[in-house]
């Protein structure tokens, strides 16, 4: 069985996320929403479908303008997920990009890295935009 790739357009309260079972993972933009929606459902059961069939390289790229604690929670749950491909052999590399004066985007960040034992290569940017 393969997946399909899967694009979800933002909104003004979720990033634009792209799914590619080639092995891009990419999620950009504002993460604001409050509630366990269909968004992050969708995000979720596609990774665990990815699991089962993972590319041999997987590459995360997380451009966020702004994340509120509850979708902090929701991006920890899809870090963690994704690297379970480290215990299936597969090469995986989290790039988080965080513009130079977001201390508290770098925080979240790190916070889940460190609480899930996941390298992240946190890459400080002037403009989150254009970064990635």
């Amino acid at each position: 069985m393969s997946i399909a790739a899967v694009h979800i357009l933002p909104t003004n309260k979720t990033p634009e996320v792209f799914l590619n079972p080639d092995g891009n993972v990419k999620i950009i933009g504002r993460a604001i929403d409050e509630s366990r929606t269909k968004f992050s459902e969708q995000i979720l059961t596609w990774i665990d479908d990815y699991l089962m069939k993972p590319a041999v390289s997987t590459e995360v790229i997380i451009a966020l303008e702004y994340m509120n604690s509850f979708n902090s929670i929701i991006m920890a749950s899809i870090l963690k997920k994704l690297y379970q491909l480290n215990e299936q052999s597969k090469k995986i590399s989290i790039k988080w990009y965080v513009e130079d004066d977001d201390d508290d985007l770098f925080e979240r960040g790190e916070y889940i890295s460190t609480t899930f034992n996941i390298p992240i290569e946190f890459i400080k940017t002037d403009q989150i935009k254009s970064s990635y």
